[in-house]
């Protein structure tokens, strides 16, 4: 498998590329994902330090100028953080596609987990080319999300308004859990803070 070449198809000519990797199987998919994390990854560690060195430089001057020198900031850390995420996305896509998979069985989908894993791994490829850039990295994540429905709609041979649902249905389910988690929190939070009224008789 030429993974680049597979890059460009999915960014032009999504369905297509979808058809083509119909047959594919654990080992392409999963080495074509690990790319497009290591991409993702050194490309945004870049801007990371490059924004994170800017900065310190500006905050550092304000120290030199009072006589209080302070050491050039070091991109170790953001390498190590860039290093933790390709490891954990790599294994939050068998979660994300297990959940997802959920939702595209209900609706009819019977074509198996590894199709659904496919979707979401071939379809995250304009979020991780260019989810580093701003702005531009939010429409591309848009264009990951319709491609995840292209996708599941290809491998899994459904259609159109039933692979949308599901994949509507799986992150709408995800934020609600989300929300209530947040709520919860809230409420517990404020329950201990807010004194309990003492009744004198």
């Amino acid at each position: 498998m030429d993974y680049f070449e597979m890059m460009k198809g999915f960014l032009l000519s999504p369905l297509e590329s979808f058809r083509k990797v119909r047959d594919t199987d654990w080992g392409d998919s999963l080495r074509y994902y690990l790319i497009l994390l290591v991409i993702n990854a050194v490309l945004s560690a870049i801007v990371s330090i490059g924004m994170a060195s800017a900065a310190w430089t500006s905050f550092s001057a304000l120290f030199t100028q009072a006589g209080v020198p302070l050491p050039a900031v070091a991109g170790t850390g953001v390498i190590v953080f860039a290093l933790v995420m390709i490891i954990v996305q790599f294994v939050l896509v068998f979660i994300g596609a297990a959940w997802l998979h959920i939702f595209v069985s209900v609706l009819g989908g019977r074509r198996g987990y590894l199709q659904t894993l496919k979707a979401l791994t071939f379809g995250s490829t304009p979020a991780m080319l260019f989810g580093w850039i701003p702005f531009i990295g939010f429409l591309a994540s848009i264009w990951s999300f319709i491609l995840g429905i292209f996708g599941i709609r290809e491998l899994q041979d459904m259609t159109t308004v039933r692979a949308a649902i599901a994949v509507i249905l799986a992150v709408l389910a995800v934020l609600l859990i989300m929300i209530a988690i947040v709520a919860f929190f809230v409420i517990a939070s404020y329950s201990v803070v807010t004194p309990v009224p003492v009744i004198v008789p």
